[in-house]
């Protein structure tokens, strides 16, 4: 057993190893849909699409909770910011319809914006204080959106928008089924693999961040502000930047959310949902792009797949005992926290918050 480990070390320390393991990574994401379309339906393909969308969402929340350590409860005014104004200039409400390839960047960009707003006056504030004016900062959003239907219909109130052009590069569109090498490819399809390279475009700005000396001045920040203050680092610049990093890939996650769906509603962006972005960090492991990418993974696959409970009840005792919503509501939270308790650096911490936390337990 001893000699297969270290021949597996040794193989694991090889390029070819290294790219290998990357072609076959990358033969089963593009293969993904098909394949789940087949055994569970293309229901479940469009579930992969959402998850997707979450990848983005808690990469962006993981530079300002994970690296910087600073709380962020109203991340999902970003996500709204972004799918609101992609919303706007992309249907009949101003009549605008601007091309995709303009509003993704400009999403990020006003988003980006905003994450600054929210970033100037907190720069004082830690903790708990700091997650209360964040929460705020979501529900004024939120409010605003809801409310911006006079005595100027801007948003159209909680109505929301509908009729927003779908996601289309030149003549391609991605909400048509498109044949491709003879390969029929349906909408939900389509939206895969464009999210699918976002995604992967997003992960590699994050590990270049992360290895980057803004990367290592979050982390100093993270750790101790007072020392790395002490140490000549920017705190108030640092902060800054990585509220406004964090809020571009929540806009990007917005723009493609809206342009998926095409509708978007002030419903949609409640606090529950950034405490779920928020819980996919903390499950998966703070910092560490990998165990963010499984929690983003977990709580968005999980839930759809405990909606069998109701049919597994009535298969068992012949009636729905308890209400399959709130059951799987009760599972999901008593997972949680039962990782918490045996893993609370996460599921897949980063080597430094594994020792960390090993340190803390033997002390």
């Amino acid at each position: 057993m001893k000699d297969l480990l270290i021949h597996w070390r040794k193989f694991k320390r090889e390029p070819y190893a290294v790219w290998l393991g990357f072609a076959l990574i990358g033969t089963a994401l593009v293969l993904l849909p098909f394949a789940t379309d087949a055994a569970l339906g293309r229901s479940w393909v469009r579930i992969l699409d959402h998850t997707l969308l979450y990848i983005m969402l808690a990469l962006g929340l993981n530079i300002v909770v994970g690296f910087a350590g600073l709380l962020d409860l109203g991340y999902v005014a970003f996500f709204a910011v972004g799918a609101y104004l992609y919303a706007l200039l992309a249907s009949p409400q101003f009549g605008l319809h601007l091309p995709f390839w303009t509003l993704l960047p400009l999403g990020a960009l006003v988003a980006c914006i905003f994450g600054a707003l929210l970033g100037a006056p907190t720069l004082r504030l830690r903790g708990d204080y700091l997650a209360i004016v964040t929460l705020g900062f979501g529900e004024i959003i939120r409010i605003f959106l809801n409310n911006l239907n006079a005595p100027i219909n801007i948003t159209n109130g909680p109505q929301g928008l509908n009729m927003i052009d779908p996601i289309m590069l030149g003549d391609f569109s991605f909400s048509r089924t498109q044949q491709i090498l003879g390969i029929t490819f349906s909408s939900v399809h389509n939206y895969y693999y464009l999210f699918l390279a976002l995604s992967l475009l997003i992960i590699f700005i994050s590990i270049r961040l992360e290895n980057s000396r803004i990367g290592r001045a979050w982390v100093a920040v993270r750790e101790d502000e007072v020392a790395a203050q002490a140490m000549g680092i920017n705190t108030r610049n640092v902060k800054l930047l990585a509220f406004a990093m964090g809020a571009s890939f929540g806009g990007i996650s917005g723009g493609l959310f809206a342009g998926f769906q095409g509708f978007v509603s002030p419903e949609s962006f409640h606090l529950t949902e950034s405490i779920m972005v928020l819980c996919m960090v903390v499950l998966g492991g703070m910092g560490h792009i990998p165990g963010v990418i499984l929690g983003a993974v977990l709580l968005s696959i999980l839930p759809e797949a405990l909606r069998y409970i109701g049919p597994l009840e009535e298969a068992l005792f012949g009636r729905v005992i308890v209400d399959p919503a709130d059951l799987r509501l009760l599972i999901l939270g008593l997972a949680m926290v039962l990782i918490m308790l045996l893993r609370p650096a996460g599921l897949w911490p980063s080597p430094v918050q594994r020792r960390e936390f090993a340190h803390h337990d033997e002390s």
